[in-house]
């Protein structure tokens, strides 16, 4: 997006088309950028339906807050969604934070979010055009803020309480998962994490990365894993940490809640644990909160004989263990009448898809299965979920 174009948006003139094309009832975007001409110049009709574009994608991420905000495609790709900004914010209120200094702010997410439980935040960021936008959600949501163009690297943070950061993973080739092609770079990351800060990583990070005296906290937002978090300094609690976002509100597990525990034979329930969880190294944490063991030490499927309810993994009945080669499973599925059929799958070289296809089910019945490995062995399991 030109830094001009987005400017003119925020003035009157820009405002009122900005109007004018979120009011279009027009889906074809040729059409709807004719009908903006008639008023304004070809440069500002895109930027104006770009952002209108922009918000309606943005609602899953930032809620009603969207329709105020501005965005640019990279940059809502790449900020935090709100309720797990929400939740970083209020952690970090918690430890009574009082300033706050974001390195690579992005279109400001996570400034908002700080900014709303009263943080005192500034934001840098080496793009003038998220700068610019940054700045505008800030105004646009009457949040307080400061954000400045500048390069974090060469920046000093001893002034502000926490420094937060959210290396951007991409490189020429795209999307990288070498650290070394962060920006900015890990040992830059390294550097902040001597300090009280929080930084923002993919969440596949390796355990062994992970600084001694580094808190790694997994987030899941509704099931989905979003990020991890590695806080330092006095904002760092425990070794592991997830942290599972859900209807119920949020909760929280860590490796203090990790008594270990071993294998046992398959009881009459299953419970699938949240991808932070797993991520965390957290299954035999959850093991244990339901009574339960693992049904095979390499996969993370827990069992036991008791039923709960659990926010850190999904549950199942076990109804019956059924044929896990594929023709005799599929005889078994047919004289039980089924013909709408869930395949979950952990440890075993299965594409469910491919698998349900050649399974060819015509019966009028819907269930689940679930195919793994109970103590080395390929296993299949009809269960509910409850």
């Amino acid at each position: 997006m030109d830094l001009d174009a987005f400017r003119w948006l925020l003035t009157d003139p820009g405002q009122r088309l900005l109007a004018e094309a979120a009011g279009l009832d027009e889906p074809d975007p040729l059409r709807a950028q004719t009908a903006l001409r008639r008023t304004a110049s070809a440069e500002h009709a895109a930027a104006a339906l770009t952002q209108v574009r922009l918000r309606e994608r943005a609602v899953a991420k930032f809620g009603a807050d969207a329709a105020r905000m501005y965005f640019t495609p990279d940059g809502l790709e790449q900020a935090t969604r709100t309720p797990v900004a929400q939740h970083r914010a209020g952690r970090l209120a918690a430890f009574r934070t009082e300033s706050l200094v974001d390195l690579g702010c992005g279109i400001g997410g996570d400034l908002l979010a700080a900014a709303r439980v009263g943080i005192i935040c500034a934001g840098v960021d080496l793009d003038p055009v998220r700068v610019a936008v940054a700045e505008a959600n800030l105004a646009a949501l009457d949040l307080a803020g400061a954000v400045m163009v500048a390069d974090a690297t060469t920046l000093d943070t001893a002034p502000f309480d926490v420094a937060f950061a959210d290396p951007a993973r991409r490189s020429a080739r795209g999307r990288t998962f070498d650290v070394d092609d962060w920006t900015p770079p890990w040992p830059f990351v390294e550097g902040l994490l001597r300090r009280d800060s929080c930084v923002k990583v993919a969440p596949g990070i390796p355990h062994a990365l992970v600084p001694d005296g580094v808190e790694a906290e997994w987030v899941s937002d509704h099931g989905e894993v979003k990020e991890a978090a590695l806080w330092s300094g006095r904002l760092a609690t425990v070794r592991r940490r997830a942290t599972v976002i859900g209807y119920g509100g949020l909760a929280t597990l860590t490796d203090e809640d990790d008594p270990g525990g071993g294998v046992r034979a398959v009881g009459g329930f299953l419970y699938e644990p949240d991808g932070a969880v797993i991520r965390a190294g957290l299954v035999t944490a959850v093991a244990a909160g339901v009574h339960g063991g693992l049904v095979d030490e390499h996969i993370a499927y827990v069992t036991s004989d008791e039923s709960f309810h659990t926010p850190f993994a999904r549950g199942y009945r076990v109804l019956e263990e059924l044929p896990y080669r594929e023709k005799p499973l599929r005889a078994a599925l047919r004289e039980r009448g089924i013909g709408r059929l869930t395949i979950k799958k952990r440890g075993v070289d299965v594409v469910p898809e491919q698998l349900r296809k050649r399974l060819a089910l015509t019966g009028d019945d819907e269930a689940t299965i679930v195919l793994t490995r109970v103590a080395g062995q390929g296993t299949a399991l009809l269960v509910q979920p409850f």
